[in-house]
């Protein structure tokens, strides 16, 4: 189990990328949360296998509408009694 904190650069606000970021992980079993930043891009936290991480990155790029263009993911301590996967308000 690993904990990721993500951030996505690219066409990646206005385009339902928040709501398939939750909806892929929720499928998966992941835990963490996703919110649009003031500066254009996506910020992510996000918890479980890494596989499971892995596919849920593929999925989002394979996603219609999404063009991500860059990713900065740095691994971070587990959050040990997160239990779902949240859409935050923009920061």
């Amino acid at each position: 189990m690993i904990r990721k904190h993500i951030f996505f650069t690219g066409r990646v606000q206005g385009v339902g990328f928040r709501y398939q970021s939750a909806y892929y992980a929720r499928s998966l079993g992941l835990t963490g949360w996703v919110r649009n930043l003031s500066d254009g891009r996506v910020e992510m936290e996000v918890q479980g296998r890494e596989t499971l991480i892995n596919q849920l990155l593929i999925s989002l790029r394979n996603a219609p509408y999404i063009r991500i263009e860059e990713v900065e993911c740095t691994n971070i301590p587990l959050q040990e009694k997160e239990q779902k996967f949240s859409t935050k308000f923009t920061y």
